[in-house]
């Protein structure tokens, strides 16, 4: 569940790309995020998608987020399912190249 989107004095949605302040609602047995903790993630797939310079629109089937830690490295080791080009234009390198496929 989002609580806030950083980046802006009052932006009300985010975008692929962009930080999140989050709360983890579902996690994983023995994780190291526990459910209720507030996080920071960044998205990496919206169902509503992004339009690019070309004229191409990427819409993705589900919304999807990866959880940062401060310095903006992923706090994870693995990254499931597809990212858009967008997140490594954004400076999150590190997690496109754990992706499985960039679209």
């Amino acid at each position: 569940m989002v609580i806030r989107v950083l980046g802006g004095s009052n932006k009300k949605t985010a975008n692929i790309g962009d930080v999140v302040v989050c709360s983890a609602k579902a996690v994983t047995p023995n994780s190291m995020v526990k459910k209720g903790q507030i996080i920071k993630a960044v998205i990496v797939r919206t169902k509503f998608g992004v339009k690019r310079s070309d004229g191409s629109c990427v819409k993705f089937d589900d919304n999807a987020a990866v959880v940062i830690k401060e310095d903006k490295t992923p706090r994870g080791t693995r990254v499931f399912g597809v990212l858009a080009r967008e997140v490594k234009d954004r400076g999150y390198a590190k997690i496109a190249s754990l992706a499985e496929e960039i679209v």
